[in-house]
């Protein structure tokens, strides 16, 4: 039981940190579909970073600033530009996998996964045989409460969810909708930098192309199932964490009585579930009424 919860903390710590940047970026009114690119990018930097640097807080610190500057490029086209958020996001998931990948083969000459010699701490033995999870996933509960927090008893909150829902009435009010969105997006990019460190750095210690396979899309998909309630949204990624898990256990459980295609599609499948209950018993999938602002002016 203990090997399955662990297999669920390691696999879900990224998928949830990926959540919540989807999280504040919808209280800001910006539906993002750049979470992917932000992710995957995160990712390979995180790795690049130890092995060029051989130093994982630099790499850390490298990861961050290169989902920082991601996301200020989304939030100028989209802010700036008057692009569509949706195609503009897509761009940047487009941009963050052929970039990642073009990263690879300029610095090492080929597109084979790359290895670090070491990842992110653990912590420790204290914890009996959790001890072998990184730090990430220790403050991953404490990060969440945070954003709920942060959100949801606070003026910044408050003032970001005016932003968000109703930006002609914060504007008169004093309240720069496309600051606090700016605001929104960088704290986003964080989070994304921290979803592709545990990743890449948590227990695999390795990039490969694409290696995130859609868990981008999936904590997208999560923030409308948790009607963009951190929490919410939190719990929403870690039951898609929980079907993966039963998936790969079912694997190991069933063999070839079950195809394994059908038990790889489970998270997938789960997703698809989610955003259709959300839609039917939530409305998780009302566009947050800042959009009209970015299309109309």
């Amino acid at each position: 039981m203990e090997d399955f919860v662990i297999a669920i903390l390691r696999s879900g710590t990224p998928l949830i940190y990926v959540t919540l940047a989807g999280v504040i970026a919808q209280r800001a009114g910006i539906w993002h579909l750049g979470l992917e690119g932000l992710m995957i990018a995160g990712a390979c930097a995180t790795v690049l970073g130890i092995v060029l640097m051989q130093s994982i807080w630099l790499a850390l610190l490298g990861a961050i600033m290169v989902c920082v500057l991601g996301s200020i490029l989304f939030w100028f086209v989209v802010e700036k530009l008057k692009a569509n958020q949706i195609i503009a996001g897509l761009g940047l998931t487009g941009l963050g996998l052929g970039g990642t990948a073009l990263a690879v083969q300029s610095i090492f000459g080929t597109q084979a996964a790359v290895s670090a010699p070491f990842g992110l701490p653990r912590i420790g033995s204290a914890f009996g045989s959790f001890g072998s999870l990184s730090i990430l996933v220790l403050i991953m509960p404490i990060i969440v409460l945070a954003m709920w927090f942060m959100l949801r008893r606070t003026r910044f909150g408050l003032r970001l969810a005016a932003a968000g829902e109703h930006p002609f009435a914060a504007r008169s009010v004093g309240i720069n909708p496309a600051l606090m969105r700016l605001v929104a997006l960088i704290i986003s990019g964080v989070l994304c930098a921290l979803a592709g460190a545990e990743l890449a750095a948590g227990s695999l210690q390795i990039f490969a192309q694409n290696m995130t396979a859609g868990r981008g899309f999936m904590g997208f998909a999560a923030v409308i199932f948790g009607a963009g309630h951190p929490i919410g949204a939190a719990l929403a990624a870690l039951f898609f964490a929980i079907v993966g898990a039963l998936g790969i256990r079912a694997q190991l459980t069933f063999g070839d009585r079950v195809p394994h295609d059908l038990l790889l599609a489970l998270p997938y499948l789960a997703t698809v579930l989610g955003i259709w209950l959300s839609t039917h018993l939530r409305g998780g999938t009302k566009a947050a009424s800042g959009f009209g602002e970015l299309r109309d002016q």
